[in-house]
């Protein structure tokens, strides 16, 4: 069975199905409450759910981490909101030095299933702070999940994923793929859920990479935000002759590298996409794995297209500043050169 909504919509319903399943499953942030966050996201839950489950907190990220840190070590479930990307370093020390090391540190004993939805990345003409794209800070401490949808059916499914998970997952969300609209399977998440090992099957499945389009010539990698302009390259690419497969990362940590490494072993040519820095980013990281793992069969170097090592410019420059079409194209042609 399926229904129509936008991307914003299915994680409002993935969230709603999470609450209805589980009783321990509570949100917590910056107006998500009456108002439903600024981008509406947790619209209508706190009134279907109430103060107790759906809870508007203080200005206060640092404190937000750590609240749900004492809630999942009383066996609840948060789901809590960074109202946007640019404001969760007041938090980086709650997540990095507590919530990702936690269950290290306990040997086992303790676990957090807590789940931090971050609204990243840029295209929405928003001020300093409201466009960043931290993901590589956190993919680089080890203990933490990291997801981001590109899809309405990914972000209704991984959400209720992510809940699942008995990890720490940060849930990135790019706030210009919100009001995209897709068609959403609402029962797949729960079959696979309703099983016996429903919660590992759940994680499991967070992980893997999907092959959003196939091809032989080219790979071209992306997640989030920039899986909709990979395929939009791949389109133009193969009306120049030259057939693209797109990956769609979905889980930037753990990094599903046998689906990176065994496409850039077909095609031997790799582009890598994202709107975050290049520098010391993670298409860094997916370069090296390629390299390491399929050196003799790249054709050439792998390539990154990626935002620039500034920081984020004012919306009157961010078209320059963000992965375009164009740059796309000319990294597929660069490959295929030679």
């Amino acid at each position: 069975m399926t229904e129509r909504m936008t991307m914003a919509g299915a994680i409002n319903a993935g969230l709603r199905a999470a609450m209805e399943r589980d009783p321990k499953v509570l949100l917590m942030g910056e107006d998500i409450g009456a108002l439903g966050g600024v981008f509406r996201v947790t619209d209508g839950l706190h009134k279907d759910f109430g103060d107790s489950r759906v809870m508007d907190s203080p200005l206060a990220e640092s404190g937000i981490v750590g609240t749900a840190i004492g809630m999942a070590m009383r066996d609840y479930r948060s789901v809590i909101e960074i109202q946007f990307d640019g404001f969760i370093f007041p938090a980086y020390d709650q997540i990095t030095t507590q919530l990702a090391k936690m269950h290290y540190r306990s040997r086992g004993a303790i676990t957090l299933p807590i789940v931090i939805r971050v609204p990243f990345a840029g295209g929405i003409g928003a001020v300093e702070h409201h466009s960043e794209s931290p993901e590589a800070l956190f993919a680089h401490t080890a203990g933490l999940r990291l997801v981001s949808p590109a899809t309405p059916q990914d972000a209704y499914d991984l959400i209720q994923q992510a809940i699942a998970c008995p990890d720490p997952v940060m849930f990135f969300e790019p706030k210009a793929r919100y009001w995209d609209k897709g068609e959403v399977d609402i029962a797949r998440v729960k079959a696979q859920l309703d099983q016996p090992d429903g919660e590992a099957l759940a994680t499991a499945e967070m992980a893997k990479a999907r092959i959003a389009r196939e091809g032989a010539d080219v790979t071209l990698v992306a997640y989030g935000p920039t899986v909709r302009l990979a395929l939009q390259a791949a389109e133009v690419a193969r009306e120049e002759g030259t057939d693209v497969e797109v990956i769609d990362l979905r889980s930037i940590s753990p990094l599903d590298s046998d689906t990176v490494v065994n496409s850039a072993k077909r095609t031997g040519r790799v582009v890598v996409v994202h709107e975050a820095p290049t520098a010391f980013g993670s298409g860094a990281e997916l370069s090296a794995r390629v390299t390491e793992q399929a050196f003799f069969h790249l054709h050439a170097p792998v390539l990154r297209v990626g935002g620039f090592h500034t920081p984020y410019p004012g919306a009157k420059f961010e078209h320059d500043y963000l992965p375009s079409l164009d740059r796309v194209l000319d990294a597929v042609d660069r490959v295929m050169a030679h």
